[in-house]
């Protein structure tokens, strides 16, 4: 292994906000520890750049297999192959003392680049599911972080690298974590916000204004609904609240997306990994929509898992029509306390420490110190201020 402990951290993440924001979060934390960021991804890189201000930033060729069988794997192989090349050409240049994985397509020649060089690397897996550029990199890196505890698809024979650090939030959310929730009562507004992350918002869009239109009078006349939609469905979104008499804030992009959420009585989203995070630091409930082409449906064992610890209420794609969601949005404003008490438990499964055990991890790594791994996930942590506020969009 070869060390350079002063080198640039390197985070390789996918172009989502899924794979973005928890990568975002570590930049943040160790750039307040004197530390050089360096950002390799592919070439959505520039909707993103100015998550990671101060990154030295690289586009890297990759792709995605168009389908899960060996025609796809060869078809995606050339993009891949070229992007290994030249990340091995700019971690030689660049020297980084780790390579951080955070999943997707994108983070696969940065980590094979890396390992062929020798250098530390680690992947952090945000979901329940081991997804599966990390289950390709697991036999191969010197740690997994991870969420959970046992992720699915993870190999008996990797289990000895996993430390469990949680899944890491920006700053912005740190900054709502564990803000008061106001159980909701009559008269007082009831504030909804909804939004589909960087993918599947067209069904929010779809289904959730028809479904306040049937709510009875007496909750509808009390909504306040935050929306984010798709540019394009903004315009019919606006007419639909405006048909039905209900209070809307529409936006493609919300840049203060923690402190809505914070605001939120309640929560309609998807239940990608960030999402859920985020909605568990700041402590709020629910309805959780998994996105239905998800990879080994990682964002439905995400939902369960929230469902289960009594956090949020699981509503899959092919059940998510107007009269099934107005009614169980009608038993849910209706019930204050029930709404209260998942939001206690959203709290409880919240993780505001997990960017610093993730930045410990990643130092022991660039130190050589494998020895200490384990030890940075037991660390107790406790809530502290978060350094300069930077903006991004809520989770995916």
């Amino acid at each position: 292994m070869k060390l350079h402990p002063q080198g640039p951290i390197v985070i390789a993440a996918g172009g989502t906000g899924g794979h973005l924001f928890p990568g975002q979060s570590l930049a943040q934390e160790l750039k307040r520890r004197g530390r050089r960021i360096v950002l390799m991804t592919d070439e959505r890189v520039q909707h993103f750049d100015r998550l990671f201000p101060g990154a030295d930033i690289y586009a890297v060729p990759s792709a995605t297999p168009t389908n899960r069988g060996f025609a796809g794997l060869v078809r995606a192989a050339p993009a891949i192959v070229s992007g290994i090349a030249q990340a091995f050409g700019i971690l030689g240049r660049i020297e980084p003392s780790v390579v951080v994985g955070f999943g997707g397509y994108p983070t696969l020649p940065p980590l094979a680049a890396a390992i062929l060089r020798g250098i530390p690397t680690c992947v952090h897996e945000q979901n329940a599911v081991l997804g599966r550029v990390n289950r390709l990199a697991a036999p191969f890196v010197h740690a997994i972080a991870s969420t959970f505890a046992a992720p699915k698809f993870l190999r008996a024979r990797d289990a000895g690298k996993l430390v469990v650090t949680g899944n890491p939030v920006r700053d912005a959310v740190i900054e709502q974590a564990g803000a008061p929730y106001a159980e909701p009562g009559a008269p007082e507004p009831l504030h909804l916000l909804v939004f589909g992350g960087s993918q599947g918002a067209r069904v929010f869009a779809d289904v959730v204004p028809g479904a306040l239109a049937l709510l009875p009078d007496h909750l509808k006349s009390r909504l306040e609904v935050v929306q984010q939609a798709r540019p394009e469905d903004l315009e019919r979104v606006r007419a639909a609240y405006e048909r039905a008499g209900i209070r809307a804030t529409l936006e493609s992009f919300f840049d203060d997306m923690p402190a809505r959420i914070a605001r939120a009585h309640f929560v309609i989203g998807r239940s990608g990994a960030s999402t859920v995070a985020e909605l568990c630091v700041i402590g709020r409930p629910s309805i959780l929509v998994p996105l239905p082409h998800s990879l080994d449906n990682d964002q439905k064992a995400n939902a369960e898992k929230m469902q289960a610890a009594g956090a949020a209420w699981m509503i899959e794609q092919k059940d998510f029509s107007e009269a099934h969601l107005a009614a169980r949005l009608t038993a849910l404003l209706e019930d204050g306390a029930a709404l209260a008490r998942a939001a206690v438990a959203a709290r409880a499964q919240g993780e505001p420490g997990a960017v610093r055990r993730l930045a410990d991890l990643v130092e022991a790594l660039g130190r050589g110190e494998l020895h200490l791994l384990g030890s940075a996930a037991r660390q107790e942590d406790d809530i502290q201020s978060p350094g300069p506020l930077l903006f991004a969009q809520g989770g995916c």
